[in-house]
């Protein structure tokens, strides 16, 4: 009786704060997930001519461009055509950079890393986790690469700092979305080279036609109703009135449609994928 009572915690006095079972599983997640995105990160490190690489090759797309079809495409926009061109090459960069998430997934299928870290006392989401923000911090590092080159070559904001801002936070979503498609394709298809191939073959379509480099009504006019509505036109045209000035509402809402409902199709695929790894 003596000992209950003195076990008995005394009226008034702070009981100890047990923290809520999905407060902890949320902690567990995000701890395992940027466990995760620091390997990728590392892995990244020590191959140099990788970071290398994705770095280039947008910048090689701005500078080809402005300097070579610049001055043979007429645009309408303040700022000539470096201005004109620079969202397209945010997107472009987004739909490339995002798509190395689905190679590196069947590379790591491959090697059987995956099964042994689903073998591991760690949460089953953070591999999905830790590639998509290991990508998304590639994805944002190479946009601010470009967009310091796109500053040396003549390109400016001309809507000010906060739609700035915004047109980066959406290229960021756009590589989200990217991310979990490649993400599926890659577990899906489980080869590298194949999910390489795949990836070309929808990404350089859908982003020369559109108005990422050339304006639409260049295009023949069968082709100029696929070009203003597919989800890539649609993300520059949103871009480029951040960037320039210009209505934000029409293109605003399509763009929050097409990444909410291809996010919605993709995400869950991408996780069937990997439970079935």
């Amino acid at each position: 009786m003596a000992a209950a009572a003195a076990a008995a915690p005394l009226v008034g006095e702070a009981l100890p704060f047990t923290p809520h079972p999905l407060g902890r599983r949320l902690r567990w997640v995000a701890s395992d997930s940027w466990a995760i995105t620091r390997r990728n990160l590392l892995a990244w490190n020590r191959v140099p001519a990788y970071i290398v690489f994705i770095v280039v090759q947008p910048v090689m797309f701005m500078l080809l461009f402005r300097y070579v079809f610049g001055g043979a495409i007429p645009v309408r926009v303040k700022g000539g055509y470096v201005n004109y061109l620079f969202p397209g090459v945010i997107v472009q960069t987004g739909a490339f950079t995002s798509f190395g998430t689905g190679i590196s997934l069947a590379q790591e299928l491959k090697r059987g890393s995956i099964d042994r870290l689903k073998s591991m006392p760690m949460a089953r989401s953070a591999v999905l986790l830790g590639r998509l923000g290991a990508d998304l911090i590639r994805l944002l590092v190479t946009m601010l690469v470009l967009t310091v080159v796109a500053y040396g070559v003549g390109f400016r904001f001309e809507n000010g700092a906060l739609p700035a801002v915004l047109m980066i936070l959406l290229a960021l979503a756009f590589g989200v979305v990217v991310c979990a498609l490649s993400a599926f394709t890659g577990l899906s298809i489980k080869d590298e080279e194949s999910v390489q191939a795949f990836g070309f073959i929808w990404v350089f379509p859908l982003t020369f036609v559109s108005p990422a480099f050339v304006p639409f009504y260049s295009m023949p006019g069968w082709m100029q109703g696929f070009a203003k509505n597919q989800p890539l036109g649609i993300f520059t045209e949103e871009m480029r009135a951040l960037c320039l000035g210009g209505p934000l509402a029409t293109h605003g809402w399509q763009s929050a449609v097409w990444l909410v409902g291809l996010f919605a199709v993709f995400a869950p695929l991408a996780v069937r994928a990997y439970r079935k790894a």
